[in-house]
C-alpha cells in the first residue's frame, strides 16, 4: 500500500514539473484563435458549469413577469450587452466573432431555465471568458431586470425587441453608468455603423473623430450641393474663398475676380479716338 501511495506521489510530482515545465518554455498557445483541445474545453466547461451551479443554487427568483423590471433590462441589455450577446435582428458583431470562448447568443438561448445561474453569472462574471461582473456597478434589482428581459428575449423579434428597449429607460441602472460600454445604437443601423457608405456630402470622418480635420473628406463627391467641410469651418465671411479657414484672415484668399471686376468698374472709361471731317461728320477709329 505504502509502495503504491509512493509511486502515485512521484508520478504527481514528474507531471507536475512537466506540466510547469511546458507553460515556462511557452509552449501552450493562449491565442484565442486557437481552440483549446477538446479533453481541456470538456474539463473547462465542466469547471465552470459545476461552479456556477453550487454557487447560485440557493439564490431566491423574484417575479420575472414584472413589466417594469422587464423593461428596466431591455435598456441595460441594449447598452451593454449586444456587442457580444446579440439581439434580434443582429446576426452577429465583431466582438461575438472574435471572443473565445463564444459568448452565448442570448437572442436565442435567453436564460436557458435557469434564472438563478443567470443572475449569479451576470453578477459575478466568469475568470478569462471576457464576461465583466457587472455587480461592481449595478445593484440586484437592476440585474435581475436583465434577467427578467432574457427571459423574454428569445420570444420577441427584432420589432417587438427595439420597442421595448424605446419603452425603457435606457442605459439606467442607479448610478456609475459609463458611455464607454455603451452599444446602444451601433450594431444593425448602417446609420450608426462607421463602416456604412455616406450619404452625398456627409463627412465621412464624422464617425471616426470627435473634430473633423481642416481637409476631411476632400476626396469626396465634387458634385454633391452639401460642402462637406461645413462641420469643421465656421461660417466663411462674405466673398471668402475656400480656404478661409486655413489662413488667419478670411479675407487673404477672397474671391479675386470679384476684385478685378470691381476695379474695372471704377477705372474711368477710355476717351474715344475720333476726328471730324469737313463736311461735320465724325469718324471713330479703332484703337
Amino acid at each position: 500500500m505504502k509502495s503504491t501511495i509512493k509511486t502515485l506521489m512521484a508520478a504527481g510530482l514528474v507531471a507536475s514539473v512537466a506540466v510547469g515545465t511546458v507553460a515556462y518554455m511557452g509552449l501552450v498557445n493562449v491565442g484565442a484563435d486557437d481552440p483549446h483541445f477538446p479533453a481541456v474545453h470538456a474539463f473547462l466547461s465542466m469547471t465552470r458549469d459545476r461552479s456556477i451551479e453550487v454557487r447560485s443554487k440557493d439564490i431566491e427568483v423574484p417575479n420575472l413577469n414584472d413589466e417594469a423590471l422587464i423593461k428596466s433590462g431591455a435598456g441595460n441589455y441594449n447598452s451593454m450587452c449586444i456587442g457580444c450577446h446579440l439581439a434580434p435582428g443582429i446576426a452577429q458583431t465583431e466582438l461575438s466573432q472574435a471572443l473565445y470562448p463564444a459568448p452565448p447568443n442570448l437572442a436565442k438561448e435567453g436564460i436557458d431555465g435557469n434564472p438563478a445561474a443567470a443572475f449569479w453569472v451576470i453578477k459575478h462574471g466568469i475568470k478569462a471568458t471576457g464576461m465583466p461582473a457587472w455587480g461592481k456597478s449595478m445593484d440586484d434589482p437592476y440585474i435581475w431586470g436583465m434577467v427578467a428581459f432574457l427571459d423574454q428575449l428569445p420570444k420577441l423579434d427584432a420589432a417587438q425587441y427595439q420597442a421595448l428597449v424605446r419603452a425603457s429607460s435606457g442605459h439606467a441602472h442607479g448610478g456609475g453608468e459609463s458611455p464607454m460600454h455603451n452599444h446602444e445604437g451601433q450594431h444593425g443601423s448602417a446609420k450608426a455603423d462607421h463602416h456604412a457608405k455616406p450619404e452625398a456630402g456627409a463627412d465621412h470622418h464624422a464617425a471616426d473623430s470627435p473634430t473633423a480635420s481642416n481637409d476631411a473628406g476632400h476626396h469626396g463627391d465634387s458634385t454633391s450641393a452639401a460642402d462637406h467641410h461645413a462641420a469643421a469651418m465656421p461660417p466663411a465671411a462674405s466673398g471668402a474663398g475656400h480656404h478661409a479657414a486655413d489662413e488667419p484672415s478670411s479675407n487673404a484668399h477672397g474671391d479675386h475676380h470679384g476684385a478685378e471686376k470691381s476695379k474695372q468698374e471704377q477705372a474711368p472709361a477710355a476717351a474715344p479716338n475720333t476726328h471730324t471731317h469737313a463736311d461735320g461728320k465724325e469718324h471713330l477709329h479703332d484703337s
